[in-house]
């Protein structure tokens, strides 16, 4: 019988490369085992898609991690999207290229717990996750 998996918090990565999205999933999974439930998406309309989803089929999100520089929406307004649907998730922008005033909106109108620069820290990213879930758990 396999486990419920709405029992298991939703972590979300959304960046359009994918060798970063496989590094991410391969990074939080041996971080958190199976403690969560990890997806990804490739821009940040698939992404408000899927949060949609997984919120329907009652998964509980807890964490999206996204790149800035996307195609189509940047990482900033789909993170101030994401909070207007689900302000208490927590927001971590990851990327090589963000503009300040990107990075301020996005902890100003989107509650970002952190911004962390690519090529990012494996640990540094998981201790952000782990202070963003305190008292969520």
């Amino acid at each position: 019988m396999k486990p419920d998996v709405t029992e298991r918090g939703v972590l979300l990565c959304v960046d359009d490369e994918i060798i970063v999205l496989t590094a991410l999933k391969d990074q939080l999974r041996r971080a958190f085992g199976n403690d969560f439930l990890i997806d990804v998406a490739e821009s940040a309309e698939e992404a408000l898609e899927l949060l949609d989803e997984l919120a329907e089929q009652g998964h509980t999100l807890l964490v999206i991690v996204s790149d800035w520089l996307m195609p189509g929406m940047k990482g900033d307004e789909f993170l101030v999207q994401a909070h207007q649907r689900f302000p208490s998730v927590v927001k971590i922008m990851l990327s090589g290229q963000a503009e300040p005033a990107a990075v301020e909106r996005a902890r100003r109108d989107a509650g970002l717990h952190v911004f962390l620069a690519k090529p990012w820290n494996a640990a540094e990213l998981v201790e952000s996750i782990n202070q963003g879930l305190q008292g969520k758990l």
